[in-house]
């Protein structure tokens, strides 16, 4: 599914300094594994998942999603891509305040670059009665709490089908029993409805619901 070979991305700090944030990682993650990324703060597990997901380029190395070079690609043809293929769920929600649960999870299906093939509002409400937000619908952000929120963070990046999940520190700005509901969600979603789900995260108790752990240190895999 995802293979990285050889990557590298440097930043440049000033005209002598730069700061390797990844250096020469090699990974492959394979269609329905369930992976977490771990390490601790700066050691480039954020700047993995941005490479992995598609939001910055190597600045060397190259990067293979089902065998296809990304680098061959310009900047419209992998936004399609990550629209079609990659659902995001980051540590503060992002959703969009002056937006109901509704709107915020129909938000992707907006800017959709292909006709989809099923109706996105009812898809919707399928997927708010399952997931426990059934009456949430028209509520906005600021009314639900922060499990709420990160759930419907979690069907926002559903509503186009993806074949991967990526989740930056998804239980971040959660208390431990709402960090183990939302955990147990993605790992339902991984199971049953074979998503690759790929976590970024620091702590220990959350790299316990990955099948494979990866652990970086220094901008590299150890």
């Amino acid at each position: 599914m995802i293979k990285l070979v050889n990557v590298s991305k440097v930043y440049q700090i000033d005209e002598e300094i730069k700061f390797w944030a990844l250096k020469s990682v090699s990974l492959e993650i394979k269609e329905g594994e369930r992976v977490v990324i771990m390490g601790p703060s700066g050691s480039g597990k954020s700047t993995l998942m941005h490479l992995i997901g598609l939001l910055d380029k190597p600045t060397s190395g190259e990067i293979y999603l089902n065998g296809k070079k990304t680098s061959d690609l310009d900047d419209d043809k992998l936004s399609l891509l990550r629209n079609q293929f990659i659902g995001f769920v980051f540590q503060q929600f992002n959703l969009i305040p002056k937006l109901t649960v509704l709107e915020n999870i129909l938000l992707p299906t907006v800017y959709a670059c292909k006709k989809l093939s099923y109706d996105p509002e009812e898809k919707a409400f399928f997927l708010i009665n399952k997931f426990g937000l059934s009456g949430k619908e028209n509520s906005y952000p600021n009314k639900l709490s922060g499990g709420q929120q990160q759930r419907v963070a979690i069907l926002r990046a559903l509503i186009m089908e993806p074949k991967l999940i990526l989740a930056d520190e998804p239980t971040g700005n959660l208390d431990s029993k709402t960090g183990r509901e939302i955990m147990d969600l993605l790992k339902k979603l991984n199971e049953e409805e074979k998503i690759t789900v790929v976590i970024i995260t620091h702590e220990e108790d959350i790299a316990k619901y990955g099948k494979r752990i990866i652990k970086i240190k220094d901008g590299k895999i150890i």
